[in-house]
C-alpha cells in the first residue's frame, strides 16, 4: 500500500531538506487569493499576464484573486488595454472570420448551453473592437495552455464567479 503525503510531511520533507521548497505549496488551484508586489493597478482592475497564463482581479492594493486561464495561440496573443463591454449569460456563438477560415465547417452559429459551445458559462466580451473576450470553456484541459485565437478561456465556475465581480467598463490590462 503506497502512503499518500500531506501536505504537512512535505513542509517537513522540504524544512530538513529532502525535497525542494517548491515541495511544500499544494497543487495550484484554478482560483486563489493572492498577494502582488504590484500596486499600480486600481481594485476592480483585471490584469492578464499572458506568460503565466494566468488573470489577476484586483481586490485591494497589492492583493488580487488569481484564475489559471488558456491564452492566444503563438501569433494569436496580444497586448494593451481593453474594457469590458458585454456581459452574457450562455451566450450563443458565431464564429468569427478568423476561425472560420480555419475551420469551414462550422456552423454560422452554437446555441448557448450547447456543449459544442466553446464560449462556455459566460462572456465578459473586451472593445474596442469587441473580438475578443474573457469567457469560460467547456475544453477545461484546454486551461493552463496556449489554445486560442486571442481570448482568455476559463473554467466555467471561474468565469461565473468573475463576471459577478466585473461592470461594464472595467479595465483590463493584458502582459505578456
Amino acid at each position: 500500500m503506497t502512503r499518500r503525503h500531506t501536505p504537512i510531511d512535505l513542509l517537513f520533507a522540504a524544512t530538513i531538506g529532502l525535497l525542494p521548497a517548491v515541495a511544500i505549496t499544494a497543487p495550484a488551484q484554478a482560483r486563489e487569493i493572492v498577494q502582488t508586489q504590484d500596486a499600480r493597478y486600481y481594485p476592480g482592475t483585471i490584469v492578464i499576464r499572458t506568460g503565466e497564463r494566468r488573470l489577476y482581479f484586483v481586490t485591494a492594493p497589492g492583493e488580487a484573486i488569481r484564475y489559471t486561464i488558456a491564452v492566444g495561440k503563438a501569433g494569436k496573443q496580444w497586448r494593451g488595454v481593453k474594457y469590458v463591454e458585454e456581459l452574457q449569460v450562455d451566450p450563443a456563438w458565431s464564429p468569427p472570420a478568423s476561425v472560420r477560415r480555419d475551420n469551414p465547417r462550422l456552423p454560422d452559429v452554437i446555441p448557448g448551453g450547447s456543449p459544442r459551445n466553446p464560449m462556455g458559462a459566460r462572456v465578459i466580451g473586451l472593445g474596442p473592437g469587441g473580438e475578443y473576450a474573457i469567457h469560460g470553456t467547456n475544453m477545461p484541459n484546454t486551461i493552463g495552455t496556449a489554445a486560442s485565437y486571442g481570448c482568455f478561456r476559463m473554467h466555467n465556475q471561474d468565469v461565473s464567479d468573475l463576471y459577478e465581480r466585473v461592470r461594464m467598463g472595467t479595465p483590463v490590462v493584458v502582459l505578456p
